[in-house]
């Protein structure tokens, strides 16, 4: 007896079928959530007490990024922690739209306020590393502090004994800094 062959609609009404009952069954597998696998343990229950000795995590400290220094000035800025190695950018509001961890190079500034005077968009750094996004704020001992990223986003390289100026981020965090701070945005820089 010949081979006899489906219409193109049945085809593509089987595969249609076909395709939506695994979108389905992947949707409720989702809704479930993850299944345990043989390795993974039940953790405590809400009405289980720790035994003596256990570890029990930190409280009245808050989870997330540091918060903005008290110290740290009013308005909209940027602020610049020389211990946290970390940049705040702060609205008008006085609240904190991004927080992020920078690279500091060898020299710091002083703590105190600062403006952003300079903007270039792409130049070498002084390590030899092409970097973008730079925001010049002041110079010490002849040398310029300035916020930057690199091109490629990495880290900068071990200064070697070089005086090096530069407040590094990654390119993500350099373009958001680029992005809020025009000449003369104040800069606060905090201990």
């Amino acid at each position: 007896m010949p081979a006899r062959l489906l219409p193109s609609w049945a085809w593509v009404s089987g595969l249609t079928v076909g395709a939506t009952a695994a979108v389905v069954a992947l949707a409720l597998q989702a809704d479930h959530g993850p299944r345990p696998t043989a390795s993974a343990r039940p953790g405590p229950s809400v009405s289980a007490s720790p035994s003596p000795g256990a570890h029990r995590p930190a409280t009245g400290k808050p989870s997330g990024p540091p918060a903005l220094p008290d110290d740290s000035g009013s308005g909209r800025r940027i602020v610049y922690s020389l211990g946290e190695k970390r940049v705040w950018l702060v609205d008008a509001t006085g609240k904190a739209s991004r927080t992020f961890t920078v690279w500091p190079g060898t020299v710091d500034p002083r703590p105190g306020s600062y403006s952003v005077i300079k903007r270039t968009q792409s130049i070498p750094g002084s390590d030899g590393v092409q970097i973008e996004h730079v925001m010049y704020i002041t110079e010490v001992s002849g040398v310029n502090v300035a916020f930057s990223n690199a091109l490629d986003g990495a880290s900068p390289p071990p200064a070697n004994g070089q005086k090096l100026g530069g407040i590094r981020s990654n390119k993500a965090d350099g373009a958001a800094l680029w992005g809020f701070g025009d000449l003369n945005t104040k800069v606060t820089v905090v201990r």
